[in-house]
């Protein structure tokens, strides 16, 4: 049986889904057609139910509950790992109301997060993540919101942070920050959602068992990315919260499910 899968290149997720994709471990009769895009693109495709298997950031999966359930394993959750507010020059909490901001989509927790912190940030400009930094060093956006590597390189560009959008969570609601699931159609079934939840956390085993070697999977889908930057970026978004959320994670989630619902309800 063939199943469409979708997830980022990012290492995090490459470093996951390697030995899944790759059959370093026995899939049991499953086969995965796999679709590497970037997390924004894979948002807008699941109200079009596109893959049977997706990464998706929060927001986009609460928007589409009706069509897809969240899987145990695959997750990305943990503490300092938000998005971070970076500018060129340092710019002023009352001031960011008047500035233009680069986010990384709008279904994205990035965004979330953002209005979470700073309701007065509306002036908003979606683009690709990859793309942000470059964009508030040439001038054409005011502060970006960054996410993924971009929060290991910032810095060597001669960016500065403004405000850690994460740790502002952190300080409100004393929880990890849910970035991201892994969400599979409901029209598979529990029996099989069961199944696919546990070759992805045999995935992840098996990538924890072999690390700190980077599999080759990675390494190409990182394309220039130095290697340390890689185990930066996996040490950081890989952890206990990806083979399962537990009970801390399960209310990170539910926390952020209500706080989505009553800002959508407000809008209303």
């Amino acid at each position: 049986m063939k199943l469409t899968l979708g997830f980022s290149p990012c290492p995090n997720d490459t470093f996951i889904f390697d030995a899944l994709v790759n059959k370093k471990i026995d899939i049991e009769g499953l086969d995965f057609d796999v679709v590497l895009e970037d997390v924004q693109t894979l948002n807008e495709w699941a109200a079009e139910e596109r893959l049977d298997i997706t990464k998706l950031s929060f927001p986009a999966f609460f928007s589409n509950h009706k069509l897809y359930n969240i899987l145990s394993a695959g997750s990305a959750l943990g503490k300092g790992v938000g998005p971070l507010l970076i500018a060129k020059t340092l710019v002023s909490i009352p001031d960011v109301q008047h500035c233009k901001i680069a986010i990384p989509g709008e279904n994205t927790t990035a965004n979330f997060l953002l209005g979470y912190a700073l309701p007065q940030a509306n002036n908003k400009i979606p683009m690709l993540f990859s793309e942000i930094e470059n964009a508030v060093l040439n001038g054409s956006v005011d502060l970006g919101v960054i996410i993924h590597e971009n929060r290991f390189t910032y810095e060597q560009k001669g960016l500065i942070k403004v405000l850690d959008l994460g740790e502002f969570w952190e300080q409100k609601t004393g929880l990890p920050i849910p970035l991201g699931c892994i969400a599979a159609k409901k029209s598979l079934g529990k029996n099989l959602q069961m199944k696919i939840d546990g070759l992805i956390k045999k995935s992840i085993e098996y990538a924890f068992e072999q690390y700190p070697l980077l599999p080759v999977y990675v390494k190409v889908h990182a394309q220039s990315m130095d290697e340390t930057v890689m185990r930066r970026h996996i040490e950081l978004y890989v952890n206990q919260f990806s083979l399962a959320p537990g009970e801390q994670g399960q209310r990170a989630i539910e926390t952020l499910h209500q706080l989505f619902s009553k800002k959508k309800n407000s809008q209303q």
